[in-house]
């Protein structure tokens, strides 16, 4: 699955670049150019105001550590209580405040972070969950989230 981020970046779950859109045919059985489906695509995420935060909910692993398949409701389970997430976009008036933050952001966009699970405004775009949460939500930031989960 590709995610749109506000700055015309697509890119996939996992979070990494992609560079063209896959599939350039609408669900009607349309086909149109890269970059219609390009622009088409830029316009799914919302675009965060305030100090809010958008955040992508990693996908959780499809097997256990032995190779042995999750069930689908372990794998949701794990996602809507991950304490990881991946930042795609601050809001205008995230880390403004000098009193609050005075050393500056806590994160940036492309950024890991850990927060309180269940944290923020949980919305799914095309069955893909997001949340928006507050700046001073961040609690950690993260080079590589595979490993974390909630204890």
């Amino acid at each position: 699955m590709s995610i749109a981020t506000p700055d015309k970046t697509i890119v996939s779950s996992s979070g990494a670049p992609i560079q063209k859109p896959k599939n350039t045919t609408t669900t009607e059985g349309k086909k149109v150019s890269e970059d219609e489906a390009l622009a088409k695509l830029t316009t799914q995420l919302p675009d965060v105001k305030g100090y809010r935060i958008l955040c992508m909910v990693p996908e959780a692993e499809d097997t256990y550590d032995g190779s042995i398949l999750k069930s689908e409701s372990v794998k949701q389970i794990q996602e809507h209580s991950t304490v990881v997430l991946f930042v795609m976009q601050l809001g205008d008036l995230a880390y403004k405040d000098k009193e609050r933050f005075p050393e500056g952001p806590w994160c940036k966009e492309g950024d890991f972070v850990i927060t309180r699970a269940y944290a923020g405004t949980r919305i799914k775009i095309h069955g893909k969950e997001f949340r928006i949460i507050n700046d001073d939500t961040v609690e950690a930031v993260v080079d590589d989230p595979r490993g974390y989960e909630r204890a």
